[in-house]
Parts: structure tokens; C-alpha cells; sequence
């Protein structure tokens, strides 16, 4: 009998690294089509990406003890958003790079020690420049680490179920900021804001314990990293800028257009994910327990929205996805930051479609920007675009600080909009990718 193992030609129910065959259908039929490896994977990513969200929302939330105990003021505060997303650019660009040339697992890593590292040292910061600084350096983990689990997953995941496979990793985040809020009310409930601040930096070590797991249980997809080391180009940021020719498509104007998109939805996302807390506390008078019930409206929102996200993405395709929410969530932010004093009860009503669409967007990331590269430079393109969108982004947040001394924060929150219209103008230089295999 032969021993030569049958033909790995790959068709939308085939992945790398699935051990059988499955044409199962349901809701969990994405599930079932990784695969025993391709599930571990996705594990390791949603893990990791739902401790990056817990990392980084410990700052949002401690924002107002934060501003009253080193005396800071709007601008002051918005500028750790912004020094956090410039140099989350700087972070994703390397971790892709990483991820072409030495594994996808091996730089998810390392994404996750360095988040976890300096989000904990964030609490021994001394004083406002410290923290800065530590703040930024814990940007280099928190930018690098979605591009690369991103990649992971998708090159296991069937073109079929991609975009509900990548919204389900993507949902993460809503768990780790739900997680984070949790922690919040109860730390600030029990411990004095002087002290509550760094309690919840010091819980950022958590990551630390994925890091054993995924060393132990994970793999790169192996037929994509085989395909990866077949290339001389990999990991090369020249391949993502080269201009097109008559023989040769090339690569800028995807890069060109695709951090475009990404500036325009992440500007608007951290807008208001940096302001809205201080929103609800400052301008609503909210306390810490109301300011958490609010949010709970608000991230149950964000959570069903990335789930449903990557089912449109599938259905009606990466781009009509993306635009249809972006139309959506700007809508969203004009109603909710001009709802009259005194409708607390809307307020908390339209949190959750503010968080479903600011959301939903998000979910056909991880497979549209897979699928605009190469294997070879998927990691070098996806995170240099989705983090250079991410540093861009920061001017949002920073802007809106320095507009709320005299605008208000309600009033400021609507610069976030201008984030979505940008995305739409992104998609008219993009290609639609839907159905797309991954080598």
C-alpha cells in the first residue's frame, strides 16, 4: 500500500493544519472547519487579544483618578492615547515583520510578554513622565499582537467562514474590556483612587499565563509557513511599497488605501473608547457603579456587534461590511454625544447600537487585510497598515482632549465621525477579496 499522503489541494472547507475534511453547517460550522490545531490557534489569539483589551482599557478607566492625582489636564491625558497608538505603529510594523520571517507564534509571543511587562510597570510610574513613557513602551506589545493572531487564525480558517472566524477572535476585545470594567468597579469600590490606579496596572501581569500556554500548544499553519519560507521577499517592507507595473500589479496602493481605512475606523473607535468613560463621569456626573453599568450597555453591544460583523463580512463581502457600519456608527456618535442633559435613561439605550456598529466594522479586518497580501508579506503588511492606521488615528483622541476645555467632551466626541467618512473614501481604492484562498 502507498505511504504517499494524499493531495493537499486546498478548497474553502480545507485549511492548513485541519486534520479532516468538513463540510458542516451551523452556527459553529466556522469552529469545526479549523481544525484540532487551526482551534488551538484561534484560542491562543483570542486569548491574547482579550488580555490586550484588559491592558489597555486599565488606562481609559483610571483616566480621572489618574488626571487628579499628578494634576493633569484634557490634553495631558488625551496624549497617553496618543503615545500609545503612535507607538503601537512602530510595535505592529516589527511584530509583522517578526511574524514573516521567524513565525506567527513565536512573534505572538513575544507581543504578549511586552504589553504585559509594561502595562504592570505602568503602576509603579512615580509620576506623569514615567508613566508616559512606560505607557508608550507598552504600545509596542498591544500594536503587534492582533496583526499577528489575526494572520494565525486566517491562515487556518476556510475562505467560507474567514470573516466569522476572525469577527469571533475580534470579540475578544469586548471580552477583555468587559473584563477590565469588572475589575474597575470592584477595585475602586474597595480601594482608594490614590492607590486603585496602579491596582489595576498591576493586574496586567494575567497575559503572562497565556504566554506558557501558547508556547506549549500552538503552531503556525503549516502549509502557509511553508509557502512564507519559499520566499526570498519575506518580511520585506520594500515589497509593500512597490508600485505596480504592466506585468506586475504590485503592492503601494493597497498599503496607500488600506491605512487610510484603517485611520479613519480605528480614529474614530478610540475616540470614543478613550472619551466615553470620562464622558459619562464628568459631563452625566455618573458614579464609578454607574459609569459601569452604562458600559456593560455598551460593550454587550460591541461583543454581539463583532459576531454579527463577521457574518456580514461573509455574506455581503469585506467592503459593502465596512461601509455599511461606518455609516452606522457615525450616525451613532452624532446622536449619542447630543442627547439632552437629563435623558440618562437614552443615554444608556443607545449605548448598546453605539457599541454594536463601532464594532462590527472591525470584524471583516482581520479577513480583509489577510487577504490583501501575499504570504510572504501578510505580517509586514497587515501590521504595518493596521498600526500606522492606529498611530494616524491617535491625533482623534488627542484632539478631542484639547477641544473639550472649551467645546465640552459630549461636543468633542463628534470629531470621531470624521474617522468613518475617511474610511469610506478608503474603500473606493481597495478590491473586494470575499472567497479569497490563503497560501
Amino acid at each position: 500500500m502507498s505511504t504517499t499522503p494524499p493531495s493537499q489541494a486546498l478548497t474553502a472547507d480545507a485549511r492548513p493544519g485541519t486534520e479532516q475534511l468538513t463540510t458542516q453547517e451551523g452556527a459553529f460550522a466556522w469552529l469545526h472547519a479549523l481544525g484540532p490545531r487551526g482551534r488551538r490557534a484561534f484560542a491562543g489569539a483570542f486569548g491574547g487579544y482579550a488580555l490586550d483589551s484588559y491592558d489597555y482599557f486599565t488606562l481609559p478607566l483610571s483616566m480621572v483618578a489618574l488626571a487628579a492625582y499628578f494634576g493633569l489636564d484634557s490634553g495631558q491625558t488625551g496624549l497617553f492615547t496618543t503615545v500609545t497608538l503612535v507607538v503601537s505603529a512602530i510595535g505592529g510594523a516589527v511584530a509583522g515583520v517578526a511574524a514573516d520571517r521567524f513565525g506567527r507564534v513565536k512573534a505572538l509571543m513575544i507581543t504578549v510578554i511586552t504589553y504585559a511587562v509594561f502595562t504592570v510597570a505602568c503602576g509603579f510610574a512615580p509620576n506623569y513622565e514615567t508613566l508616559l513613557v512606560f505607557r508608550a513602551l507598552q504600545g509596542l506589545g498591544f500594536g503587534g499582537e492582533w496583526a499577528v493572531g489575526a494572520i494565525l487564525v486566517a491562515e487556518y480558517a476556510s475562505a467560507k467562514h474567514r470573516g466569522r472566524t476572525l469577527g469571533a477572535v475580534q470579540s475578544s476585545w469586548a471580552v477583555g474590556w468587559g473584563l477590565a470594567v469588572v475589575v474597575y468597579t470592584l477595585v475602586f469600590q474597595f480601594v482608594g483612587a490614590d492607590l486603585a490606579w496602579r491596582v489595576m496596572f498591576w493586574t496586567g501581569a494575567l497575559p503572562a499565563l497565556l504566554v506558557l500556554w501558547v508556547r506549549r500548544r500552538v503552531q503556525d499553519a503549516p502549509e502557509a509557513a511553508a509557502e512564507r519560507e519559499k520566499s526570498a521577499q519575506k518580511g520585506s517592507f520594500a515589497a509593500i511599497f512597490q508600485p505596480g507595473t504592466a506585468e506586475a500589479p504590485g503592492l503601494l496602493r493597497t498599503t496607500f488605501f488600506a491605512v487610510l481605512l484603517s485611520t479613519g475606523v480605528q480614529g474614530g473607535y478610540y475616540t470614543l473608547a478613550t472619551w466615553v468613560p470620562t464622558y459619562l463621569k464628568t459631563e452625566r456626573g455618573l458614579s464609578v457603579v454607574g459609569t459601569g453599568g452604562y458600559l456593560t450597555f455598551l460593550i454587550s453591544g460591541a461583543f454581539i456587534g463583532y459576531l454579527t460583523g463577521g457574518y456580514l463580512t461573509d455574506k455581503l463581502g469585506r467592503k459593502r461590511n465596512i461601509l455599511l457600519f461606518a455609516i452606522l456608527s457615525a450616525a451613532c456618535i452624532l446622536t449619542y454625544a447630543n442627547i439632552p442633559s437629563g435623558a440618562n435613561t437614552l443615554l444608556l439605550v443607545l449605548g448598546f447600537p453605539l457599541g454594536f456598529c463601532m464594532s462590527a466594522i472591525f470584524s471583516g479586518f482581520g479577513s480583509f487585510l489577510s487577504e490583501l497580501y501575499p504570504a510572504a508579506v501578510r505580517g509586514t503588511g497587515q501590521g504595518f497598515t493596521y498600526n500606522t492606521g492606529r498611530a494616524v488615528g491617535a491625533a482623534f483622541p488627542t484632539t478631542v482632549g484639547f477641544l473639550a476645555d472649551s467645546w465640552g467632551v459630549g461636543g468633542a466626541l463628534v470629531f470621531g465621525a470624521i474617522g468613518y467618512a475617511l474610511a469610506a473614501l478608503a474603500l473606493i481604492g481597495l478590491p473586494e477579496t470575499r472567497g479569497k484562498e490563503l497560501l
